[in-house]
């Protein structure tokens, strides 16, 4: 059975549609976000309401501590076994998000070092970090694999340490590490719908508006209640976006007005990078909203679309 998968940028209506095509397919979904993981984070991340689910299962929402440190190959283990489990009581399962790096970790099913999972040699390597600082690491990676290093700016920490970790943990360079898993054939196959704005302005009024509904909803209340169960201000889920911009405005370094200016900024600065990511993969069947988002057209294209590769 084929996966389906609902994807594209933040704020384009990826989980009404999903629900939509579960409700028609007998589906569950299995969510795709690299923070709506986390729980007590509902708000922040646009985690999707009891109202929105409409009855529908979604797994892999709220499903680790904010203080874990979660990886993207133990999603691709903790969502694989989601998805075979709905797939052995005969049910469609239904992917969304927008996190392309955790979708193409899940459908492939390969291509992690071991050490990943357990973020061993990562902490170590960002302990370094802080100790040696970032030209000394990227020093390192220049002389262990050129070829990756010359592909990141100094500055890229988070690509700069995960090039060493591979290194460390298999011996071989990035690069090999890539090649290597592209001959390994999929673990899953999948039909991919994207979601976007035709326009770029109605993308951006779209984000500020979800903003201005979070904040609404109490994203503050939500950013105090996490501190105030003892969460350090520094762990990984806290510096997502509208967390680090809340902790600013709670900590007196930003009025509520900036803080939620910046959300703002940020918000559509991610949605332009996961446009970016996800317009690589040619196999993405695009529908784009018009000004005014005409529901029974987008579902009526993905429906073709789902009956084009024998999804029905």
């Amino acid at each position: 059975m084929k996966l389906v998968c609902v994807v594209g940028p933040t704020g384009c209506g990826k989980t009404w549609l999903g629900v939509e095509l579960a409700k028609m397919l007998g589906g569950e979904v299995v969510s795709c976000d690299s923070m709506q993981i986390y729980r007590g984070m509902l708000i922040g991340t646009a985690a999707p309401t009891a109202e929105e689910m409409q009855g529908i299962p979604h797994h892999m929402v709220g499903v680790a501590d904010p203080r874990e440190n979660y990886s993207v190959a133990r999603y691709a283990d903790d969502a694989a076994k989601c998805v075979d489990d709905i797939l052995s009581r005969g049910k469609q399962p239904v992917i969304v998000g927008g996190t392309g790096l955790y979708l193409n970790a899940l459908l492939a099913g390969h291509g992690f070092a071991g050490g990943d999972k357990d973020g061993r040699y990562r902490a170590e390597l960002e302990s370094r970090w802080d100790k040696e600082g970032g030209e000394a690491m990227f020093a390192e990676l220049r002389r262990i694999d050129p070829e990756t290093a010359g592909n990141l700016h100094l500055n890229d920490k988070k690509r700069i340490l995960r090039a060493l970790e591979v290194y460390y943990e298999t011996g071989k360079t990035m690069a090999q590490h890539n090649a290597e898993t592209k001959l390994i054939p999929p673990r899953y196959d999948s039909v991919r719908i994207g979601l976007a704005y035709e326009d770029r302005d109605d993308m951006k009024r779209a984000i500020d508006l979800r903003v201005d509904k979070m904040v609404e909803a109490g994203l503050f209340d939500e950013v105090r209640a996490l501190l105030d169960s003892g969460l350090p201000r520094d762990v990984t889920a806290m510096q997502a976006i509208g967390y680090k911009e809340a902790l600013a405005y709670l900590d007196g370094e930003a009025t509520r007005e900036e803080a939620i200016d910046e959300i703002k900024l940020r918000s559509r600065q991610y949605a332009k990078r996961q446009l970016t990511w996800l317009r690589r993969d040619p196999s993405i069947h695009w529908f784009y909203w018009k000004k005014t988002r005409i529901l029974p057209d987008c579902l009526a294209f993905s429906t073709e679309i789902l009956h084009t590769y024998g999804v029905s």
